[in-house]
């Protein structure tokens, strides 16, 4: 752009060489984009045409702008933390005087009932150009809502709705699950797991295989066992403390003279002669580990963790970090600390080794396959020009959905909204909404709140539905406004704490069977699920699946390699 606008005879020479611009998704550019789109859209100055050359010259004796057609949609623009700027769509015909819009109202994806939950959301949004998509496809069936009392209540209903769609002829690759944030995924992926679903994440990584949470498990891991020479690799110099290659090669040979671990290598850093600074930073290591490590036998598994991060500054770190990455592993870190009280909440006996055991199992069992494909876990960023005939979108609550820090952000709100009509017009054929009424944040529960989006759809497009724990409601239901914020109608009751048959029915511990095998006909008792009949068996060895028909929980599929369960 600065070329152009420095050396005119330049601008004039690509301007005379591309008379057609045709872009793409256009509410996606950033100003960049804009102005240079406007530059190579201006009319080329008069020059000298030979008679012979077929040109239109304007009155000036110059050659008009190029022509221009652009396609976009002012109500999927959600990428502003990636620079784009909505007001290049949105003030389109301004910047372009004469242009021709063109409506594309008909849908060909979605049924009607998605696309009017779809314009009742985004008509709340000002500043956009009206329109009302309409499709030929017909209405289609009910929106289903779901309240659960825990995001694990919510990670169960998903699961044994995708159960449902799957035995009833929908391929487990058209169906998603979409979320707000990364860290999310962590109570899905654990239920479907458990469930026997196969599931990939699109766009990132699974939860136990993304880098902060290697770093922290290393962290206990090298608590537990100081032997083990990858987690004190991993943990010497993260985070920073100016361990470089060369010094962590020097404790790994003074290990070795030692005739003992890199952690005894560590205690003894003073004698390999390094600078005084690294030699206090390697110290203070082994001293927090050591401290760690006499406390295992008795300490609760959240108190190390959070130990740990305190005494490292890890969180700390990221919450200081200005790379917006940064704010999603912090998530990430605080939803480790939720899975840590989650174990101490189920076991209260159990201790480090007990935890590391049942992250390994889960860990170990995640990577499930079906000849129909997987599931999709992403974030509804990740979800922009994708389309699947069945769409969970889980979380849809104040805080999360809108996130809490857009309410700082200019336009921020406003953005959310279409984030969650992007997700919303994801689904062609089936959509389902959920929330939880309590969720773990940092390992503290918290009462969420239904997202104000959802007092936006008309009640009667969507189907509510309860978890056993929330008591029994009204199988439809509308949401009203208040001074205190979004809450169920008062004609509703109240939401109560969950039924004591039910408590953490979907939070208990898994189990290494070893190597049991069920059959068809087999009765067992399942932990959470009580009494049942095993109806079908697939799969072999640590990948074998059964599905059990219980007496009181319905049919549920499970991993028997670490479902909770005996055979009778």
């Amino acid at each position: 752009v600065y070329l152009f606008r420095a050396f005119p005879k330049v601008a004039a020479l690509y301007q005379r060489r591309f008379r057609h611009i045709l872009i793409d998704e256009y509410q996606d550019t950033n100003h960049a984009q804009y102005a240079l789109i406007r530059e190579l859209t201006r009319p080329v100055e008069p020059v000298h045409v030979p008679a012979d050359t077929r040109v239109e010259l304007d009155a000036s004796g110059g050659i008009p702008g190029a022509s221009l057609t652009v396609v976009g949609d002012s109500d999927q623009s959600i990428y502003a933390f990636r620079g784009a700027d909505i007001r290049n769509i949105v003030e389109f015909e301004r910047d372009f005087t004469g242009a021709e819009v063109v409506l594309l109202e008909q849908n060909y994806r979605s049924t009607q009932t998605i696309l009017d939950a779809a314009n009742a959301v985004i008509a709340n949004n000002f500043d956009r150009t009206p329109k009302n998509l309409f499709t030929a496809v017909g209405a289609g069936e009910k929106i289903v809502g779901f309240t659960g009392y825990t995001q694990h209540d919510e990670a169960q209903f998903v699961a044994d709705e995708i159960q449902k769609l799957h035995e009833a002829g929908t391929p487990y690759s058209q169906i998603a699950v979409f979320y707000r944030t990364n860290a999310q995924t962590r109570a899905l992926e654990e239920i479907f797991i458990r469930a026997g679903l196969p599931y990939r994440v699109l766009g990132g990584t699974k939860f136990y295989e993304r880098a902060e949470i290697k770093d922290l498990m290393a962290y206990l891991i090298a608590v537990a066992n100081p032997a083990d020479g990858l987690a004190m690799r991993r943990i010497l110099n993260t985070p920073k403390r100016g361990i470089g290659p060369a010094t962590e090669t020097a404790l790994a040979n003074h290990a070795d003279e030692l005739g003992g671990t890199m952690h005894d290598a560590l205690r003894d850093a003073a004698a390999l002669g390094l600078g005084p600074k690294v030699t206090t930073a390697i110290l203070d290591l082994a001293a927090m580990l050591d401290r760690a490590a006499d406390s295992i036998g008795t300490a609760l598994v959240p108190d190390l963790l959070t130990g740990i991060i305190e005494a490292t500054g890890y969180l700390a770190a990221l919450r200081a970090s200005r790379d917006p990455q940064d704010e999603a592993r912090a998530e990430n870190v605080e939803e480790l600390v939720a899975v840590t009280r989650d174990f101490q909440k189920n076991n209260p006996e159990g201790r480090l080794v007990d935890f590391l055991t049942e992250v390994a199992l889960v860990a170990a069992a995640d990577d499930l396959d079906d000849s129909s494909g997987t599931v999709s876990l992403m974030t509804l960023h990740t979800a922009k020009g994708l389309e699947y005939d069945a769409v969970f979108i889980t979380g849809v609550e104040e805080n999360l959905l809108p996130h809490q820090m857009s309410a700082a952000e200019p336009g921020g709100p406003a953005e959310e909204r279409r984030l969650f009509y992007v997700g919303i017009t994801r689904a062609r054929k089936v959509l389902h909404l959920s929330l939880a009424m309590t969720r773990s944040t940092f390992g503290d529960t918290q009462v969420a709140s239904p997202s104000r989006y959802l007092q936006e759809i008309p009640g009667e497009l969507i189907d509510w539905r309860d978890s056993p724990g929330m008591g029994a409601r009204s199988s439809t239901r509308s949401l009203s406004t208040g001074r205190d914020g979004f809450r169920y109608s008062a004609s509703l009751p109240p939401a109560g704490k969950p039924k004591t048959e039910w408590a953490n029915r979907v939070t208990a511990s898994v189990r290494d069977n070893g190597d049991l095998t069920l059959a068809v006909g087999d009765r067992i008792r399942h932990v959470d699920f009580g009494d049942g009949t095993v109806s079908a068996v697939t799969g072999v060895g640590p990948k074998s699946i059964a599905e059990v028909q219980f007496e009181t929980a319905g049919r549920k599929r499970l991993l028997i390699k670490i479902a909770p369960l005996e055979k009778l």
